[in-house]
């Protein structure tokens, strides 16, 4: 079984006796899972004969993801590697005598606890790709002090410390760090910020971020939650449910989560019709199965929280009438319920007790970062096309 679940791109090579080459690409702008089988040639009926749930889960594969192609000697490909979120990828693989299956499977990483100790020379979004390769902990490091801070203050020799857990894939760094604490040092005055529970707050427990969402259906049953990964006892298979699905009647209205301006508005595969809507600081919502859109619904269009925005449908691979709500951050897909919320909230009781103990850890390695620290070397980049 565990054999089984370590079948990923690279095993793959002892089955060939030529050499193989690993191309990365970019998945492109509206190309879908069948569209991308229809371009190179691989049976349709991979996607056809997935369960319903299955063909809604191609469906988050988002632009701009790198994924991994295997060709064989003959140019022809063997093996195909697509991540859909963090925890989760579509393995399309040739079997002993040359067909195609498709499955999915965990994604195998590696998690690194890093710090990040630097001194302000030019910019603090220039200074920490600068130092890191990463444009990801730069954006990150920006989002987790929301407006709390005022960085127009910094001046050159101020400092800055994050300590925070990176994946890596593939001898890659891939998703969005993790930042557990930060400091940002802003001409003498020290800056903290504290993550617990998926949540950040200041040193005295006092929430900071500013990005709230209203439930986009009044009413209605959560029929299913969101879950990165579970391995099904009974299919004996991986299964991810990236999202909140609301039962309701179909025509039941549905609201935007937030202010924002629609990104999408039309057909996405196994969500049938969908309305997209970006936020402030990288976020979006999804609402999918929808059976139409409100008056004026299209791309470009701004909407404002708890507008009228769509009705509660059966579209697409969709077992009943039911909203699925997605929410993503820099195209990674968040638990809905994490952000989901009316009010700041300041910590109290245990889970003030909790946070103390955490702030105590955290510090002891934002002190590191003081002392003599050495940083990770700087991410290097890759050629896309690997030959062995």
């Amino acid at each position: 079984m565990i054999k089984k679940l370590f079948i990923f791109l690279f095993i793959a090579l002892n089955l060939y006796a030529a050499k193989p080459s690993v191309e990365e690409l970019t998945w492109p702008h509206g190309e879908s899972l069948l569209m991308f089988l229809e371009n190179n040639k691989i049976p349709l009926s991979l996607y056809y004969n997935l369960e319903k749930e299955d063909q809604e889960l191609a469906s988050e594969i988002t632009t701009g993801t790198r994924f991994q192609i295997l060709r064989d000697d003959d140019d022809e490909i063997s093996q195909v590697l697509i991540p859909i979120s963090d925890e989760l990828q579509i393995h399309i693989h040739k079997d002993k005598i040359g067909k195609f299956n498709l499955d999915f499977i965990p994604i195998i990483y590696e998690n690194e606890d890093r710090i990040l100790s630097i001194d302000i020379n030019r910019s603090l979004y220039q200074d920490i790709i600068e130092n890191t390769g990463n444009l990801a902990l730069a954006s990150a490091f920006i989002n987790a002090f929301k407006g709390s801070v005022d960085f127009r203050g910094l001046k050159k020799g101020d400092k800055l410390i994050i300590t925070y857990s990176q994946k890596r894939r593939m001898g890659r760094v891939f998703s969005i760090p993790n930042i557990k604490a930060a400091m940002i040092q802003i001409r003498g005055k020290d800056e903290y910020v504290y993550q617990y529970d998926g949540r950040f707050y200041d040193k005295f427990g006092k929430e900071i971020e500013n990005f709230f969402l209203v439930k986009p259906v009044n009413n209605a049953r959560i029929s299913s939650r969101f879950t990165l990964k579970r391995f099904h006892p009974i299919l004996k298979r991986y299964r991810a449910h990236l999202g909140m699905d609301y039962a309701a009647p179909k025509g039941t209205k549905i609201y935007a989560a937030g202010d924002g301006t629609v990104s999408f508005a039309g057909q996405k595969g196994g969500y049938g019709n969908v309305l997209t809507i970006n936020h402030a600081d990288g976020y979006m919502t999804l609402y999918a199965h929808v059976n139409g859109f409100a008056s004026g619904m299209k791309r470009g269009k701004s909407v404002k929280k708890g507008q009228l925005v769509a009705y509660v449908g059966n579209t697409g691979m969709s077992t009943g009438p039911h909203l699925h709500f997605g929410l993503y951050k820099n195209n990674k897909a968040i638990n809905p319920e994490s952000v989901v919320k009316i009010t700041k909230s300041a910590l109290g009781g245990k889970e003030k007790t909790e946070f103390n103990a955490l702030v105590a850890t955290y510090n002891k390695d934002i002190d590191k970062g003081l002392g003599d620290h050495k940083n990770y070397p700087k991410e290097e980049t890759f050629e896309s096309v690997i030959t062995f």
